[in-house]
């Protein structure tokens, strides 16, 4: 079996990060292993009162365990961060876990709507930067991107506007970067840019009107589990774009009652059948 390990924040309530990443990657038929990087009460969109734990200490001494352990994973894919300390030391890591066999997936988690989430600083910022230097695959929104490139926001970026955003993001340092959030028309979905063959690929779906919380990371894990099993970025764009909407179409006869993400668990058959294709 191919083997991921994800790196993010657990939140004990709502669906994002690590409690999508880890059902989703699986699904893909993909050993999955975690190291969260905090542990929330519930995620950060529209809660208020949350806790908020911070595992950093955690975080390298299970690097060291499994160091020891000899262990070894065909991708190692990174969320959030909830410092620029755990950024250091996730940079770390990509040392001591990284090969030319494996590659690297940073979704630099940083903010949307052309905000910083809250009680993430510039620092932490310009630490990301770095990180996505070393990474193989990129996966910001256009908020975040904004923020990597120190460029204004663009709402509704469309295609030619995210091919600049894209060569940009690519002289971070990273082969492939992927945008999300790139509109055409009525549709809505997202770009890549392989630098080394300096070709671009998009996928696009139906624009749905509506934000729902953690469809980013559930991109960012498609995506991930996609390129994974050895598709190729267009297959991994048109994966990821089509669950993405799939989920969004399921979740709306619910969103008053689960307002805190999207019905994702009732759409994993098709993601299956999608990854089998």
């Amino acid at each position: 079996m191919k083997k991921v390990v994800t790196i993010q924040d657990i939140s004990c309530f709502g669906k994002c990060s690590l409690t999508v990443a880890l059902p989703i990657i699986s699904a893909m038929g993909i050993e999955t292993a975690v190291i969260p990087t905090v542990v929330l009460s519930t995620h950060t969109g529209g809660f208020e009162g949350f806790t908020f734990h911070d595992l950093s200490d955690d975080i390298s001494a299970i690097s060291n365990h499994w160091k020891n352990l000899g262990l070894e994973f065909d991708s190692i894919y990174t969320g959030y961060l909830g410092s620029a300390s755990q950024v250091q030391i996730m940079s770390d890591f990509f040392d001591s876990f990284g090969t030319d066999r494996n590659f690297i997936v940073v979704d630099p988690v940083l903010g949307d709507s052309g905000k910083l989430y809250a009680g993430l600083t510039d620092t932490l910022v310009n630490e990301m930067r770095k990180l996505c230097a070393k990474a193989d695959y990129i996966l910001p929104n256009m908020t975040e991107a904004s923020f990597l490139l120190d460029i204004p926001y663009i709402d509704g970026c469309n295609e030619e506007q995210a091919k600049s955003v894209l060569k940009k993001l690519a002289e971070l340092g990273c082969r492939v970067p992927v945008l999300t959030g790139v509109r055409k028309g009525d549709f809505e979905g997202a770009g890549a840019y392989d630098s080394l063959k300096n070709e671009f690929y998009f996928a696009y779906s139906k624009h749905i009107d509506r934000h729902i919380h953690g469809t980013g990371d559930i991109f960012a894990s498609v995506f991930t589990g996609a390129v994974t099993l050895g598709k190729n970025i267009q297959q991994a764009l048109d994966i990821s774009v089509r669950y993405i909407s799939d989920c969004i179409e399921v979740s709306m006869p619910y969103l008053d009652e689960v307002w805190y993400g999207s019905c994702f668990e009732l759409c994993l058959d098709k993601l299956i059948k999608y990854t089998k294709e």
